[in-house]
């Protein structure tokens, strides 16, 4: 489920994106200086892939892409790929970026904790001023059948009518 977020929420996203992607490319950027270009281009793309998810209010997928990020840059230092200042630069921005990321998910979930107070809330004051069931709630039996002849129902039911008036000419 995806939920409506504050503005601050997603300006704080917004800016952490912007943050990620002007520093990680940066630190990422021209193969040289400590980073060979296959694993400048495999960190672009784990970079673009944080920004995408920052960029589409997904804090959480952001952060799963960080990892994922993270685990590129030991292992392309593991290879000898990326020298050790430059792993130190990346990693100072994604630990940065990261924080950002925490405080938005938290945003997030207050603003749904406090969404969901005022549903119940709204559901809480509506019961209240809704009657109680109670013997003015309920219906009214429906009244009895008219007695008498029209009916058939009453003294004359069963009788035939047709002899009433004879001899009386």
């Amino acid at each position: 489920m995806i939920l409506r977020q504050a503005p601050a929420a997603r300006l704080l996203l917004a800016c952490a994106a912007a943050a990620l992607a002007a520093a990680l490319l940066s630190a990422c950027a021209a193969p040289g200086a400590g980073l060979q270009r296959e694993a400048a281009t495999q960190l672009q793309a784990r970079v673009l892939e944080v920004t995408q998810a920052s960029s589409q209010n997904d804090p959480a997928a952001a952060l799963k892409a960080l990892e994922g990020l993270e685990a590129d840059l030991s292992a392309a230092q593991a290879k000898g790929q990326v020298s050790e200042e430059r792993r130190r630069s990346i990693t100072t921005v994604a630990t940065a970026v990261r924080a950002d990321l925490n405080e938005a998910i938290s945003a997030q979930a207050a603003a749904g904790k406090a969404a969901e107070d005022a549903r119940i809330a709204a559901s809480q004051a509506a019961q209240a001023s809704s009657p109680a069931p109670g013997p003015a709630s309920q219906p009214a039996p429906a009244p009895a059948p008219a007695q008498g002849n029209s009916s058939g129902n009453g003294k004359d039911a069963g009788q035939n009518n047709s002899d009433k008036g004879k001899g009386k000419n």
